[in-house]
This record gives C-alpha cells, structure tokens and sequence, in this order.
C-alpha cells in the first residue's frame, strides 16, 4: 500500500510538473515564438534518441520535463537580439550565451525528482571540453543534456533562423556525424543518425 501510495504522489507531481512546463512553455511563445517552437521540436527529437539508446524511463521523462524549456534563460535576452535578422555580432553572441546560465538560476530552487536546472544548463557543453559555460568535458556532462546538445543542434541547424534559413535536415546530420565522438556522445550522436535513417524520423511542427 505505501508503495502504491508513493507511486499515485509521484504521478500527481509528474501532471503538476507538466501544467508547470506548460505555462513557462507559453511564457516563452509569447515572447519568441521561434524559441518555443524550437524547443518543443528539440524535446521531441531528444525524446526518441533516449528511447532509441534503451535507456530507462526515468531519463525519458526529465528529458520530456528539461526539453521543452531548455531555453527559458532566453526570456532575459531582449527581443531584438532574439529575432534579429542580420548575423549577431559578438557582443549580442555572449548576452545569447548566458541564457543557459539564466536558466540555470531560474530553475535552481525548484524542486523536482529530475536534475531540470542542471540539464538546461549543461545543454551547450561539448564532449571536449569546448562548450559553454562551463567547459564541462565528457562524463562531467549528464546525459540528458548530451542528448538535448545533439537534439538542439539538429533542430537549430535544420530550421530557418531569423538570421538564415534553414540548412536541412542532411546538413544537421552531416555535423553530428563529423563531430561525433569530438563535440557530441557518440552513442547519443549514432542513435540520432539511425532515426533519421533507418528509421523515418523527421522534425515536425509539435506542441507540448
């Protein structure tokens, strides 16, 4: 009984931590609707690379938690520099880069059976050391934000950005194959490969 107990506490904190999700979802499409697109076609491709490696249900559902938001630090950049149409330049490069620390600092104090904050922070750390912001390098990075690296650099590069349009599909997969094993897992960065070609996986318009 206290077992069925502790699993009926953790499903409502799941749905709660959902409806949560949800609204900072909202928060962010309201403020840039091309970040939140990108997160949730991010999140989705994420998702399906866990699930591909096999690895267990736990890791699934703080990615399904982690995706969908892992920009969120992007609410304090302001609006012009998000959607600006012309290349950044360095100076608006390095204010974009400290979203990922933003995010961080909003969701620290949030309690949560998943490592949420972590995960968004890590999420553009490099295998080798060359990410930001940290330079974190290999096993000092989660595997969750491995997988959301690899999920956010196909997405991005794949869709139109304010800035460009999009590359496609075969150039995302290009880079994750080039820089597999140096920027990326490799695991991580093999089962993207396989989805998208073995197994008929494409990004879509999705909502959380």
């Amino acid at each position: 009984q206290a077992e069925e107990q502790l699993r009926h506490t953790l499903d409502s904190l799941r749905k709660s931590f959902g409806t949560i999700i949800q609204v900072m979802v909202s928060a962010v499409e309201v403020r840039d609707p091309y970040t939140a697109g990108h997160q949730i076609r991010s999140a989705h491709l994420a998702r399906a690379i866990a699930t591909e490696m096999g690895l267990s249900q736990d890791t699934i559902e703080a990615i399904r938690m982690a995706g969908p938001i892992h920009d969120i630090g992007k609410i304090s950049i302001p609006a012009e520099i998000l959607s600006k149409p012309t290349k950044l330049t360095e100076i608006e490069f390095s204010l974009i880069k400290e979203h990922a620390r933003t995010g961080y600092e909003m969701l620290k104090d949030v309690e949560s059976p998943w490592p949420l904050a972590e995960i968004v922070y890590q999420h553009h750390e490099r295998m080798d050391g060359s990410g930001y912001p940290r330079n974190l390098k290999g096993d000092d990075i989660l595997m969750e934000a491995r997988i959301l690296a690899v999920a956010d650099v196909v997405e991005a590069m794949a869709s139109h950005r304010p800035y460009r349009p999009g590359l496609g599909i075969d150039a995302a997969l290009k880079e994750i194959e080039k820089n597999r094993g140096i920027f990326y897992d490799i695991t991580v960065a093999d089962a993207c490969l396989r989805l998208f070609r073995e197994k008929g996986f494409h990004l879509e318009g999705l909502r959380f």
